[in-house]
């Protein structure tokens, strides 16, 4: 779709859709979608030094702070398919993690590209993640209003029971939505004014917002896959 390297960030609370978004604008792209969670899990996983770093504080129940956080990243954008273009999701999330990410890519003489912010009002955003669901057994997920099962409480897939994450309840979701704005929501004003922040308007179905995302970012949408 694009032959242009991407280099791009997307912000917004849980819940609005980065995920999903950031799947497709890879696939079109050709780039990867890194998410933070990922990076955690691989790091740990391939006992990296920044990931042995990220599991001592993992394992005592403790926040990785941001120095080890912005050595994943690096350790990350570091791999060859990164070098073409990348998506970050989920980082930055501070200040400190922004002003770094600015200081590691202007190291490698590259720049961001743009910072997509993805616009949802909270009541949506409290409704999407409380009504998300998970097959105890199979992980496949469900939602009880855009996409539920067939039996109440069932999985499709497996008959497994559906369940609701810990973090999925509605006190939880609000913890988590504040917790954003204060301190990510401000990574908007700083990218703006950059002259890199690019809002999008997050309702509606998958493909629109999608499509609002190529005009933001003035690249042509192509056919449907």
């Amino acid at each position: 779709m694009s032959t242009r390297a991407w280099r791009l960030v997307l912000l917004g609370p849980p819940g609005v859709g980065k995920g999903t978004q950031g799947r497709k604008l890879a696939q079109a792209f050709s780039i990867p979608q890194i998410a933070t969670g990922d990076i955690f899990r691989n790091a740990v996983k391939e006992r990296t030094p920044m990931g042995t770093a990220a599991k001592s504080y993992i394992d005592a129940g403790k926040l990785v702070p941001d120095d080890v956080t912005i050595g994943l990243v690096e350790e990350r954008l570091a791999h060859p398919d990164a070098q073409a273009g990348f998506i970050l999701d989920g980082f930055p999330r501070t200040a400190q993690q922004a002003t770094a990410l600015d200081a590691l890519v202007q190291r490698k003489g590259l720049r961001l590209d743009g910072v997509i912010e993805i616009k949802v009002n909270a009541d949506e955003v409290i409704r999407r993640l409380t009504g998300r669901r998970l097959c105890a057994v199979c992980q496949t997920p469900y939602h009880l209003q855009s996409a539920p099962p067939r039996l109440p409480g069932v999985c499709d897939r497996c008959g497994g029971p559906l369940v609701q994450r810990q973090d999925d309840d509605e006190k939880t979701v609000v913890n988590r939505l504040d917790e954003y704005q204060r301190k990510t929501a401000p990574l908007a004003e700083y990218y703006r004014a950059a002259g890199l922040l690019r809002i999008v308007d997050g309702n509606g179905d998958v493909g629109t917002v999608f499509s609002r995302i190529m005009t933001a970012l003035g690249a042509a949408v192509g056919p449907a896959a």
